[in-house]
């Protein structure tokens, strides 16, 4: 081996071992949790947006729906007055209106798609956060729990077997209760109360979005005759029992 490689290897170890020394555990893991809370507002703004191209598009799509309706309506009155000339301008807009929505109703669905997949991609972030915080406080905790023991190996050097006694029992039990403090905090600050909390709300938001999925696809006419009689079945029967509850109070 070279003496440029022989120096270079003594270099890093050396860079290496200072690194060892100077790096703190529990500071890098704060600062860890820091950063990944920091990213939190960054990532809800980015969803933020996701969502509101997607209302963009809705809006679009409405005033489309309505343009498409209205320009039938003029094409008709047209034909009836035997303006020719004018009905057929209105159908050159209304074919053009219709090219544009059917491009909106696309663009809709992609987006639809796109804020439900950052909507779940932002919870996961929250989700996982939250479990590597709880796992960075135990670490934490046993780097403390270390540097104590350490401390005690130090001070256990300086005592003597018969005289101090007395003095290691004191500090025995000091330790152990700061251990028993620090892990009583730790078990509190990891409930898993959180957790099911937002896997309740995840639940919840899933259980709108498909609802509003089959409202969806109830006015597209995609769920069949026999769902839509059953849906008007079920609220029909509500209006009459409401009636008859009148009637009875009249």
């Amino acid at each position: 081996m070279g003496l440029w490689a022989r120096l270079t290897r003594i270099f890093r170890a050396s860079t290496g071992a200072a690194l060892d020394k100077m790096e703190n555990p529990e500071l890098v893991l704060q600062q860890t949790i820091r950063d990944m809370r920091d990213r939190v507002p960054e990532l809800n703004n980015s969803v933020a947006q996701v969502m509101a191209t997607e209302r963009l598009l809705a809006k679009n799509k409405d005033n489309l729906e309505k343009q498409v309706v209205d320009l039938d309506s003029k094409i008709k009155a047209s034909v009836k007055m035997g303006r020719d000339d004018i009905a057929t301008a209105y159908i050159g807009q209304l074919q053009q209106a219709q090219i544009d929505l059917e491009r909106t109703n696309v663009q809709h669905e992609h987006a639809q798609v796109a804020s439900k997949q950052a909507l779940k991609a932002r919870d996961n972030y929250v989700l996982n956060m939250k479990k590597r915080t709880a796992e960075a406080m135990q670490l934490i905790s046993a780097a403390k729990q270390a540097k104590l023991q350490e401390q005690l190996a130090q001070t256990m050097e300086t005592f003597n077997i018969g005289d101090d006694a007395s003095t290691f029992n004191e500090m025995r039990e000091k330790i152990d209760r700061r251990v028993a403090a620090a892990e009583a905090k730790l078990q509190l600050g990891s409930s898993s109360v959180d957790s099911q909390m937002q896997d309740i709300e995840r639940e919840a938001m899933d259980i709108q979005l498909h609802d509003k999925l089959l409202e969806y696809k109830q006015s597209m006419g995609l769920l069949g005759q026999g769902s839509g009689n059953a849906t008007g079945k079920q609220i029909g029967a509500g209006t009459n029992g409401q009636k008859s509850e009148e009637d009875i109070l009249n």
